[in-house]
């Protein structure tokens, strides 16, 4: 995927990263309505700051990580939702 974003590096690199979906049914077959959904915590990342001279990213365009529940900025762009974060949001790379 191609993006025309390139997240700023700096003393905590910048990623850009696409929120996976909100559930839409629970484990056991109830439908979440629109209102009750839970903004996801997960997501994959499209797009890496270069890297400062202090330090190099962790991780790399494709992974699909873990962040913080207040973690990033939203940012529609081209129809699709988007955040941007720092690297040091990233809690774990599943």
């Amino acid at each position: 995927m191609s993006l025309n974003i390139k997240p700023i590096a700096g003393t905590n690199n910048r990623i850009v990263l696409e929120p996976a979906a909100a559930e839409t049914k629970t484990a056991s077959g109830i439908i979440i309505p629109d209102n009750a959904k839970e903004k996801p915590q997960k997501g994959t990342i499209v797009a890496v700051g270069n890297d400062s001279k202090d330090e190099t990213p962790t991780v790399k365009v494709g992974d699909t990580v873990l962040y913080g529940k207040y973690a990033g900025t939203e940012l529609k762009l081209e129809g699709k939702d988007y955040l941007i974060m720092r690297e040091s949001d990233i809690l774990a790379i599943i």
